[in-house]
């Protein structure tokens, strides 16, 4: 070698290894505890927790995968798919992710905001004209579901829908007025919807009154599943197809699906409920018998972007750590730097995500909850931290500034299942050492 290259081979080496890891594209492989910078000793710890979790009936079992630098330090279930006959929880079982599904579905929204199909600032009307001159409640009388509005004083944006400050409300689990009116429109959650499209539906949702003027509040509503039909439209595809052809096939997602196939049911984790005395049982039906657990196989054309996937831990791994990677994933690019930067910055002003603990500390990106400085000193994830999780007890966050990325199923509601989480977190970082 030239003598004189040789500084600038020396130079070029510094440059790589100093490169921040967040820079460094990463493909998640298994790997000793060390080499994420965990302690296996310390890790060993979330073992333990969560055999007693089981043990003391907080939960039927739990599946959890760490992953810190793009390595996989931890990816286990503790725990039984059947207590009654000790079948044990799978970590490659199928999970009801729910509102999980909302990530994936401003991926796929953002990649087509990349390709120039809208703005940001659009009024949603542009694409669906059943927005225009939205109304506001203004009273609402629950006795005979009868009710007053206000004008809008502007127009519901896209942006809105992103950050939930569109004014939409949740059919069922939101407020009394929200549940009547949105069930006299025949408005559903989307989970398990039948007899309706999604077209049918955002259609008409769009001429139900907002309950709030549009900017000027924060509430969790079907934005995300307005956002997937809007998606259909952009791309001329359903959701189904969009997110198998442009997001799941190329990132190697093998397991999620809104229709799973018959071949995997099963892998179809059960569903579980816990009562007060510790008893847990399989349970088929929940919402008063209203939604069978079995829909993940019950073939349906209703693509809720709110909350109608299935997945695994290591599926969701992938999408989470392309997110890490800004925006790329073993060679394939979903999104550009900037984009992700976007989708997990403070987007919501001086406004607070009324959800989760301490949120009035914390904000709201495009899709997730943000850990600000304020918000940090009350656990140990660091500023910047985003997160989302879904109503079947599934959750995750991704910590950027650690290069980590955690995932935590169950598959179970009951009293002490907020236990669990509570109980997790310190257990995590308790084992991050370096």
């Amino acid at each position: 070698m030239n003598r004189h290259l040789i500084p600038l081979f020396i130079l070029f080496a510094f440059i790589v290894c100093a490169m921040p890891a967040q820079a460094q594209s990463k493909v998640l492989m298994e790997a000793p505890p060390a080499a994420g910078g965990f302690s296996a000793a310390r890790l060993a710890r979330l073992d333990s927790g969560m055999n007693a979790w089981v043990q003391q009936k907080w939960v039927n079992g739990s599946a959890v995968l760490i992953a810190r630098h793009g390595k996989i330090v931890f990816y286990k279930a503790h725990g039984y798919n059947d207590p009654a006959t000790k079948a044990p929880l799978d970590k490659t079982g199928i999970f009801r992710i729910a509102s999980q599904t909302k990530a994936v579905t401003v991926t796929a929204v953002m990649m087509l905001w990349e390709e120039g199909k809208f703005s940001l600032d659009d009024p949603v009307s542009k694409f669906i004209p059943t927005y225009a001159n939205e109304k506001v409640l203004a009273n609402f009388n629950p006795k005979d579901t009868t009710y007053t509005t206000i004008k809008a004083r502007r127009a519901v944006t896209i942006r809105d829908l992103l950050t939930h400050t569109s004014g939409l409300g949740y059919p069922a689990i939101g407020t009394p007025a929200e549940n009547a009116l949105y069930a006299k429109a025949n408005l559903t959650g989307g989970v398990g919807t039948k007899g309706q499209t999604l077209a049918d539906a955002m259609t008409r949702l769009g001429s139900q009154p907002l309950f709030f003027q549009p900017g000027e509040g924060w509430k969790y509503g079907l934005n995300m599943d307005v956002l997937g039909y809007l998606v259909q439209v952009w791309s001329g595809m359903t959701l189904e197809e969009f997110f198998t052809k442009r997001i799941f096939n190329p990132l190697g997602m093998k397991d999620t699906y809104f229709n799973l196939p018959a071949a995997k049911g099963p892998r179809l984790v059960n569903f579980f409920m816990g009562d007060s005395t510790g008893t847990i049982k399989k349970t088929p039906f929940v919402f008063g018998g209203a939604l069978d657990m079995q829909y993940p196989l019950q073939h349906t054309g209703y693509f809720s972007g709110g909350g109608g996937l299935v997945s695994t831990l290591y599926d969701y791994a992938i999408l989470l750590q392309m997110f890490l990677n800004n925006g790329e994933y073993n060679g394939v690019r979903l999104l550009a730097p900037s984009t992700v930067r976007l989708m997990t910055m403070n987007q919501i002003g001086d406004l607070h995500p009324a959800l989760g603990d301490n949120a009035s500390y914390n904000k709201f990106g495009f899709g997730f909850f943000i850990i600000t400085d304020e918000g940090s000193r009350f656990g140990p994830s660091r500023a910047g931290t985003y997160s989302w999780g879904g109503v079947f007890s599934t959750s995750y966050w991704v910590d950027p500034k650690e290069d980590m990325l955690v995932i935590a199923y169950e598959q179970m509601w009951g009293p002490y299942v907020a236990n669990t989480a509570k109980a997790f977190k310190p257990l995590v970082y308790g084992a991050l050492v370096n």
